[in-house]
């Protein structure tokens, strides 16, 4: 595990989207899971302006998790992407291989899993993303697995449904196995609400392993933190 430590949000995002670019000239076809969130939000504007004329031609896109909604949704994860980044840099409709969230939660599950077997390089068994990027709540949840569905690290399918504990809403979200799965993780975080789970996680305090986003342990691949002054330090 390796922790990089921005000063600012900003800093971070444009730290990761060097990353992506370099990713995209790297090798023939790279199959990468988005996630939603304010961070990928300022990543997105990022990847949309300053390097609006790269060449993606080669990044296949995914979600970790979709929540429930139709894709014209302001919830939609798949949305913000598609009006922040797909549309400016005109990626392809073809690279883009989004969950259905209109579509029943189960049906979708196992649809998009399936599609996973199809698409991606089978490792271990499992699909095997060359990046997924993910976020983590106050709670500790990442991805759409949250502390009350801890099963969800270690179910046998590689999506499943989850739903929010306050709101009851619906959610279709990668599995622990797949996740982990991944040649590189990386998680995006900024902000002094996240501060006391990095620090429970990172310096395994405080009943820890009660957070999702703490057993995100690759089985073969990296796993890199990156986090501003403000989730790290608190300040």
């Amino acid at each position: 595990m390796k922790k990089i430590i921005f000063k600012t949000p900003n800093a971070l995002a444009s730290a990761f989207a060097d990353q992506l670019v370099n990713l995209a000239s790297d090798k023939e076809v790279i199959h990468v899971a988005l996630s939603g969130g304010s961070t990928p939000k300022l990543l997105f504007e990022i990847l949309a302006t300053t390097f609006k004329n790269n060449d993606w031609s080669r990044l296949r896109f995914y979600w970790g998790d979709e929540r429930c909604v139709s894709p014209d949704d302001s919830e939609s994860n798949y949305l913000m992407a598609k009006k922040l980044f797909f549309d400016p840099a005109n990626i392809p409709s073809e690279h883009i291989f989004r969950v259905l969230g209109e579509n029943d939660p189960r049906q979708e599950a196992e649809r998009y899993g399936d599609l996973l077997y199809k698409s991606l390089p089978i490792v271990n068994d499992l699909p095997c993303f060359d990046l997924i990027y993910l976020g983590m709540g106050e709670d500790g949840h990442t991805a759409s697995i949250f502390p009350h569905e801890m099963e969800l690290m270690t179910h046998q399918e590689v999506c499943a449904v989850a739903t929010h504990p306050t709101s009851g809403q619906k959610r279709v979200t990668l599995t622990g196995p797949v996740i982990n799965n991944a040649r590189s993780i990386v998680f995006l975080i900024t902000g002094t609400a996240k501060y006391p789970r990095i620090k429970s996680i990172l310096k395994d305090q405080r009943d820890f392993e009660s957070f999702p986003a703490a057993h995100i342990q690759p089985t073969h691949g990296h796993l890199t933190w990156y986090l501003d002054e403000a989730a790290y330090e608190g300040t």
